[in-house]
């Protein structure tokens, strides 16, 4: 099955280098632009946009990407679905700091991050690691039954690359996500590329 995906547009707390997760923070200037770039890019790229279906995780950075990029491909902004499964993972306690902060009130902690950032959780309720992310995004991909526009998170990506791709664990967790960029899937084939 072919997907398109995309990260949402940078937000303030991307740029200030802050913990997001599941907190929703609006889009900036720059990440509008990036999410109307997007949309132009996959305008050249989808020949007819009828045959794909368009999800997005719930969260409002998402939602304005996707209603971002269907515009400027010409469609209706809003006639999409959400899908909770996309969400990004939860850091916890944790969400709104830098890492930075972070390693000055918890080092013992970023530090075991460090060494297993795949696996690690964070302190605080509902928090997740990227494995337990892994699991929703597998869970979603299972029900993927057409070509699909997919907008979502920099953790669900990684995830993407380690169900799809088996990119190793140390790898998929610390991979750059660009926000500016679109993903091609090829699950048939197992090939992720950026274009």
């Amino acid at each position: 099955m072919l997907l398109y995906v995309i990260r949402h547009g940078q937000t303030d707390w991307n740029a200030e280098g802050r913990l997001q997760g599941q907190t929703d923070i609006p889009l900036n200037d720059i990440g509008r632009a990036q999410a109307t770039g997007n949309g132009e890019k996959l305008a050249g790229l989808i020949d007819d946009p009828a045959g794909f279906h368009f999800v997005s995780s719930p969260l409002g950075r998402t939602r304005e990407t996707m209603e971002r990029i269907r515009a400027a491909m010409g469609l209706a902004p809003l006639a999409y679905e959400t899908d909770e499964r996309l969400k990004e993972l939860s850091f916890g306690d944790w969400e709104g700091q830098t890492l930075k902060e972070v390693k000055a009130s918890q080092p013992e902690r970023l530090k075991a991050r460090s060494e297993g950032k795949w696996g690690f959780i964070p302190p605080g309720s509902f928090a997740e690691s990227y494995e337990i992310l892994s699991w929703r995004v597998g869970a979603w991909l299972k029900t993927v039954d057409r070509p699909t526009v997919c907008v979502c998170h920099g953790g669900v990506i990684r995830s993407l690359f380690r169900i799809i791709g088996d990119v190793p664990e140390n790898e998929a967790a610390t991979m750059g996500i660009p926000q500016d960029v679109v993903l091609r899937v090829d699950q048939a084939n197992s090939r992720l590329d950026w274009i």
